[in-house]
């Protein structure tokens, strides 16, 4: 990326940093000239109308340009004080749309039972969730918490203090769309060291001692799934992520 000054009619607007992507100084200006020109603004700027109906559906690598460009054009309209919320809504339009064609192939078709061949009665769901490898909030959501109606308090959250440190604001904006934060379940942030948050997930699941229960466990250690196995007991139905 780089700086790219904004000039109206001689007049300094500021600067907007352009995305590396072929067709960023193109929107730039395509966009300076119809703000300039005050003709109406709109994200059909950016694209022809079939690449526009395009991103109504699912992309190979999550149409990771076009949405670097909707940042640009969004920033743009900051700068320039011009409405953006038609750039806004298909910019979160592609991201659901991926994230949902990603998730349903990540999550809800790679989650197995794994200590046994068919399911015995149960009477809870819990969750242990090492948000840090699982950080797509919408998809737990969805194919897990919602569909297996797991408690809030049947929640264990764990994160190691790198990942919070720089993740924690993403994380906290997305639990907020489920009217949650991090402190809505049992969350558990991990010290440096040792002390990883696949480990303390274990730990906790040894505490409960939990017995004709679901257990849902998202990590994808494979010496960490053969300890869950080993601790379960005999009559808990255990989910792990398979690779």
């Amino acid at each position: 990326m780089y700086k790219q000054k904004i000039t109206i009619e001689y007049k300094y607007r500021g600067s907007v940093e352009l995305p590396d992507t072929k067709d960023a100084k193109n929107i730039f200006f395509r966009t300076k000239q119809v703000y300039a020109n005050h003709e109406k603004m709109s994200v059909k700027i950016l694209f022809s109308e079939s690449n526009f109906n395009r991103l109504q559906t699912y992309q190979k690598g999550g149409a990771s340009q076009e949405l670097e460009n909707l940042d640009l054009y969004i920033e743009l309209g900051k700068i320039l004080n011009f409405d953006t919320k038609d750039a806004q809504d298909l910019k979160n339009s592609i991201i659901l749309t991926n994230d949902n064609a990603h998730s349903n192939y990540n999550i809800s078709k790679r989650i197995k039972l794994i200590n046994k061949k068919q399911k015995s009665n149960s009477k809870i769901a819990y969750l242990f969730w090492d948000i840090e490898n699982f950080s797509n909030i919408s998809s737990i959501f969805r194919d897990i918490i919602e569909p297996y109606g797991i408690l809030d308090s049947d929640i264990y959250l764990a994160a190691n203090p790198d990942s919070l440190y720089l993740k924690r604001a993403e994380w906290e904006a997305n639990l907020y769309d489920y009217s949650k934060t991090l402190h809505s379940f049992n969350f558990i942030k991990c010290d440096h060291g040792k002390n990883v948050a696949d480990d303390v997930l274990l730990e906790e699941f040894k505490k409960l001692n939990l017995k004709s229960s679901d257990i849902y466990i998202l990590t994808f250690d494979r010496e960490l799934k053969e300890k869950f196995v080993d601790t379960a007991h005999i009559s808990n139905n255990l989910f792990i992520m398979v690779n």
